[in-house]
C-alpha cells in the first residue's frame, strides 16, 4: 500500500484594524491564496468573508476594515537541555 500523502495547510496570520478603532488579531487566510502577483491584497477580502459569516451567525456585522497588515511571527526561543547523569 503507498504512503498516504500529507495535505499541507499553511495560513498566515494578520492583524486587522477595523474603521471604529478595534482590532482583530491573528486571523488566519490560506497561504495558497496569496501565492499571486497580487501579494497580501486577496486577504482583505477573504477577511471580510470571514465577517459577513461571524456577522450573520452573530447578529452583529463588523465595520468596514482600515488597515490590514501580517501579524510578527514568534519569537523562537531555545531553552538548553539539562544534562542528564
Amino acid at each position: 500500500m503507498p504512503p498516504k500523502k500529507r495535505i499541507e495547510s499553511s495560513f498566515v496570520a494578520f492583524d486587522v484594524t477595523y474603521v471604529d478603532g478595534t482590532r482583530s488579531s491573528n486571523r488566519r487566510v490560506p497561504s495558497t491564496a496569496l501565492m499571486g502577483l497580487d501579494g497580501d491584497m486577496p486577504a482583505q477580502g477573504i477577511i471580510e468573508q470571514q465577517d459577513a459569516t461571524i456577522g450573520a451567525a452573530s447578529g452583529k456585522p463588523r465595520p468596514a476594515i482600515k488597515s490590514l497588515e501580517r501579524s510578527p511571527l514568534p519569537e523562537i526561543v531555545k531553552v538548553p537541555m539539562k544534562a542528564r547523569y
